[in-house]
């Protein structure tokens, strides 16, 4: 299952939207993109993304809120295209997508908020630095005090 979810970022120049896709298995950032707007294709390029990485088996659940750019029907064509199945959470419930909202937590709280950035492309570069730490390095009670990466390597070798 995937989870999809947007977040902003302020910058001197103006907001910035960041758009993930997690693989809720090992918690990993499997699709992102950042832009200077939150339209559909904003979630599209993330959504591409984790799906060129991943390359899912048709029938992947794939979870957001009920925003505009992921009913739209642009998105909904996507993934229909790339054979996923849509859920959306239920009408004013942040709980359905609590795991997507929590990344953006951390990433506020463990790099953003301590930080003032003068350009986009500076905020662009620490939200990227985190990514790489959240993937490779950044450790979870969920997946045992492992990181999404090292989780997925262990199942890896367990089931090869």
């Amino acid at each position: 299952m995937w989870t999809t979810y947007i977040t902003y970022v302020w910058t001197l120049e103006g907001w910035l939207y960041v758009a993930v896709v997690i693989d809720l298995f090992s918690r990993q950032v499997v699709g992102w993109a950042i832009n200077d707007h939150m339209r559909t294709s904003l979630c599209l390029d993330a959504l591409q993304m984790a799906f060129c990485r991943r390359n899912p088996k048709p029938g992947l659940l794939h979870h957001s809120d009920r925003g505009s750019q992921y009913a739209s029907k642009e998105y909904r064509i996507h993934l229909d295209i790339m054979s996923m199945e849509q859920s959306m959470s239920r009408k004013g419930n942040c709980w359905d997508n609590s795991p997507t909202e929590r990344f953006f937590r951390s990433l506020k709280h463990e790099q953003l908020n301590y930080e003032k950035f003068r350009t986009e492309e500076a905020a662009k570069l620490s939200i990227i630095d985190y990514l790489a730490f959240y993937n490779g390095k950044r450790t979870h009670s969920k997946l045992g005090y492992k990181s999404p990466l090292e989780f997925e390597r262990e199942f890896q070798r367990k089931t090869a």
